[in-house]
């Protein structure tokens, strides 16, 4: 079986983030998590970055945030096999603190040469750091998830990050997601 050209791309991309020692966020971390999914994904999902479950397997959204992001795909039938789920920086901060200024920075070519091979339609942000980091730092996640941004030609999609719900327990913030998947589902189908 021969790989397409992105998967190729994307794989070299993923060996490039496991030699990585670019920043103190490889100095301990178990395993890197360059990002997983369709290659020709039209729908992106941009973390953070990995918790310890993500550490530990070395894919990304795997523990509780990832059941409730696949519950939520699964509402607006879309398999997980379809996306590809990734995050701004590709290892784990320790106790999993916000990524530095610093440490995105050294980080961000990988995930925009993601971007660049897969072209998806929409990119999700899920959270504040990484909305901060692909729309503009000035952002507020609670005044624009859901509303498409456009920026450089790429489409943005801002959303809450599934473990800032599972922190809060929100109804509202857990109704809101919904709705922000429910305008994912509709962008999707209507952009080409």
């Amino acid at each position: 079986m021969s790989l397409s050209k992105n998967e190729w791309v994307l794989g070299e991309i993923g060996k490039l983030v496991k030699g990585c020692e670019l920043c103190t966020l490889s100095v301990n971390r178990t395993n890197p998590v360059p990002g997983l999914g369709s290659p020709n994904a039209t729908i992106m999902f941009v973390g953070e970055g990995p918790g310890a479950n993500e550490d530990k397997q070395g894919k990304p959204f795997v523990g509780q945030a990832g059941k409730l992001l696949d519950h939520l795909l699964a509402s607006i039938a879309v398999s997980r096999d379809d996306v590809f789920i990734t995050n701004i920086v590709k290892c784990r901060p320790p106790n999993n603190r916000v990524p530095s200024a610093e440490e995105v920075r050294t980080c961000k070519p990988y995930l925009m040469s993601q971007i660049a091979i897969i072209r998806p339609k929409v990119i999700v942000t899920l959270g504040s750091p990484s909305a901060k980091t692909l729309i503009s730092p000035s952002i507020s996640i609670s005044r624009i998830h859901g509303k498409l941004q456009i920026k450089e030609g790429l489409r943005y999609l801002p959303m809450y990050h599934p473990a800032a719900y599972l922190h809060k327990r929100s109804p509202d913030m857990l109704q809101a997601m919904k709705d922000d998947f429910k305008t994912l589902a509709k962008l999707n189908t209507q952009l080409v």
